[in-house]
């Protein structure tokens, strides 16, 4: 399952159902917005497994979450 919203990916990563990240950064600066990842409890600890670069300067990387 995929999830794209600030709030509901939030409450997934503080009850921990978040098995992988991947995180696709588009090299382009705006202004404010909602913070993707909000403030937790505790580190997450990550293991990057793949990364991607793609015309334009944009990125993707994949994490898996260590348990």
């Amino acid at each position: 399952m995929s999830i794209g919203g600030a709030t509901l990916a939030g409450a997934a990563m503080q009850a921990g159902l978040i098995d992988e990240y991947v995180l696709v950064t588009h090299p382009v600066l705006v202004g404010g917005g909602t913070p993707f990842f909000t403030t937790l409890d505790s580190r997450t600890h990550l293991d990057l497994i793949e990364t991607r670069l793609f015309p334009g300067g944009v990125t993707l990387a994949r994490y898996e979450a260590r348990r």
